[in-house]
């Protein structure tokens, strides 16, 4: 209560002061008295004293008061920011002058910041420490790389990255690969030699690059994320590449979310897309996921050699199939264990080799944009592609074709191809529904231009119906060349409904 009334005393003589004082001056305006430079800065002064009283991390006692035993416990209040600011390094905002060795300076320092144990073991915590770019547009002209490997935690943010006309065509704006590989120096010393000791397999971990436009001036990459472990991509403009927009190569478990990624800025119809080059995604990792991304330009939308990866939501107009795009590719033959769903494939469509557990499922493809299953080593198993929704322009194209250019399918198992809608395109699946009627004692019914692979059924289920008085035996009598014959021992007018199924295992 002494303390608190103490306090009280002093704010209110200091208080009437500084009416005293501010009448004072209010009464006397003779010029000369007191300047309006000299008068603000005895203003600021008192008001800084005064605060002085009032805040609480800033409360000073006179020696004659101890402080209580509570208060003599609390450790000190420090602050220190961990958000590193660009310019505070001397980036240039701007974009006119070359900002690489600014930026690489601040990303030295908060890296090297303190840090608080690690995150999976071998990666060290550096706490969620942050490089905030500050809105501005910097030109850079080699690749921003963390100092060492063995880092986690760390989030760039806020900003545009633009390579310059000199930068390396083989490089990447941000390249999050060991630093052993780098050929940079950051602050006079060579990247191994600022290299970290780390017991991990991973080069890095929960690395998040957000709100980030980076514009590779038809110089190389965007963002290269090499043999790391949680990598976060998260609203990102990536454009003006020539070789990835995004690589994820080795490691695991990097997710690309909420972006937008094209090698010319168009909206469609572009004059040129003709020669759209380039991979906007490059997945060389297992289970990674691209989440509600938009790939407008490239050759390729987005190319899968990893295992367990999921794409989600993704709309895909990057390059027309009549001009030589792909939308998707998966490329790894005989172990694909992707998962593609609720996407949006507009004039370009998927190729799967030798597709073995691939979902493709609750997608729309327009213009006619259809799948195609390539033949490597004639492997096709566990395939689902089920639920989706085709459109085209009555041009008779197929909505699921086959490349057997390097030999035939010849290991079919567990091929689902069903339920899909289809509009102005042919439909094909591995299972098929068909019927015959007339008066005769044979009926061939055939499936050839709805079954997906040639001469192949597995599974025959058949009904006849009759209004005949006679009862006729009847019987399957013959399956091939995807055509199925049923025959009676007597004629008769009948109706035959017949079900195949290519997908059934042997």
């Amino acid at each position: 209560m002494a303390r608190k009334a103490l306090l009280w005393s002093m704010f209110m003589v200091l208080a009437s002061f500084s009416f005293l004082l501010i009448h004072v001056y209010g009464e006397q305006p003779q010029v000369g008295q007191f300047s309006g430079g000299h008068y603000h800065d005895q203003m600021r002064k008192m008001q800084a004293f005064k605060a002085s009283f009032v805040r609480h991390d800033s409360i000073a006692l006179s020696p004659s008061i101890s402080p209580s035993p509570s208060a003599a416990q609390q450790p000190p209040v420090v602050s220190s920011s961990r958000v590193y600011h660009v310019t505070s390094y001397g980036a240039d905002p701007t974009g006119k002058m070359d900002s690489t060795e600014a930026i690489l300076k601040a990303i030295s320092d908060a890296v090297q910041g303190p840090s608080e144990g690690s995150v999976i073991e071998g990666i060290q915590n550096l706490g969620g420490v942050q490089l905030s770019l500050e809105g501005g547009n910097y030109l850079i002209s080699r690749p921003l790389r963390l100092p060492a490997t063995g880092l986690g935690n760390f989030m760039i943010h806020g900003g545009t990255l633009r390579a310059s006309d000199d930068f390396p065509t083989d490089g990447y704006l941000i390249d999050l690969s060991s630093s052993s590989n780098s050929k940079n120096e950051v602050n006079g010393k060579s990247s191994m030699d600022a290299q970290l000791s780390s017991s991990s397999s991973y080069n890095y971990e929960y690395i998040t690059l957000k709100d980030l436009m980076l514009d590779s001036n038809y110089r190389g990459g965007g963002i290269a994320v090499i043999n790391s472990l949680r990598t976060s991509i998260d609203n990102c403009y990536i454009v003006h590449f020539t070789t990835d927009g995004i690589l994820v190569q080795s490691g695991h478990e990097t997710y690309i979310r909420n972006s937008f990624l094209g090698q010319h800025v168009t909206a469609g119809g572009d004059q040129g897309e003709r020669n759209f080059s380039g991979t906007a995604i490059t997945l060389m990792g297992n289970d990674n996921a691209v989440t509600d991304v938009v790939i407008f330009s490239a050759a390729i939308g987005i190319m899968i050699s990893g295992q367990a990866n999921i794409l989600t939501g993704v709309h895909c107009y990057n390059k027309a199939t009549g001009f030589g795009g792909t939308g998707i590719y998966l490329k790894l033959p005989g172990l694909t264990q992707t998962r593609i769903v609720n996407s949006y494939l507009d004039y370009t469509g998927i190729v799967a080799e030798d597709p073995v557990q691939l979902d493709i499922s609750n997608c729309f493809f327009l213009g006619d944009a259809y799948i195609v299953l390539k033949s490597i080593n004639g492997v096709a198993n566990g395939v689902n592609i089920v639920d989706n929704m085709f459109g085209g322009s009555d041009k008779g194209i197929e909505i699921v074709q086959l490349d057997q250019s390097n030999g035939p399918f010849k290991d079919i198992k567990q091929v689902v191809i069903d339920r899909n809608n289809v509009k102005g395109m042919n439909l094909k699946a591995t299972v098929a529904r068909g019927s015959a009627n007339g008066e005769g004692n044979s009926w061939v019914v055939d499936f050839n231009s709805v079954l997906l692979f040639p001469n192949l059924i597995r599974h025959v289920q058949y009904s006849l119906s009759t209004n005949s008085s006679q009862f006729p035996n009847h019987a399957l009598r013959n399956v091939s060349g995807n055509q199925v014959q049923i025959q009676t021992n007597l004629n008769v007018s009948a109706s035959v409904f017949v079900t195949v199924d290519q997908s059934v295992a042997n």
